[in-house]
């Protein structure tokens, strides 16, 4: 009789703990989302909730929704070119000068 209850207690006790494992999965894009202070976190939130009502189809495309987005470079599409055009042109630049200045070093060197 005492082992029926010690079964029904780790039975109750093994339910519980799969039933917050599962709710603390599904909430693994939105921790993401928001620890990258992702613009659209509470959608991604909601999603990971519609998720886990179908069986967690969406919850592969939350956690890569929530992962393309980094505060310091956004989307990372169009500023990353933008930053290479920068740096681009401050090197055409640096070697315009350096053109520059060997041909003033050619010149003073043809002069004396």
């Amino acid at each position: 009789m005492a082992l029926d209850y010690i079964a029904l207690g780790i039975l109750v006790f093994v339910v519980l703990v799969m039933f917050y494992g599962i709710i603390v999965i599904h909430d693994i894009p939105y921790e993401i989302a928001k620890h990258r202070q992702h613009p659209h976190q509470d959608a991604i939130h909601v999603a990971g909730w519609v998720s886990l009502f179908t069986l967690h189809v969406l919850w592969p495309f939350l956690w890569i929704w929530a992962t393309l987005y980094r505060p310091e470079r956004g989307w990372g599409f169009n500023q990353r070119l933008q930053k290479d055009e920068i740096e681009l042109a401050s090197l055409k630049q640096e070697l315009a000068d350096l053109k520059s200045r060997i041909n003033n070093i050619e010149q003073s060197e043809q002069q004396g």
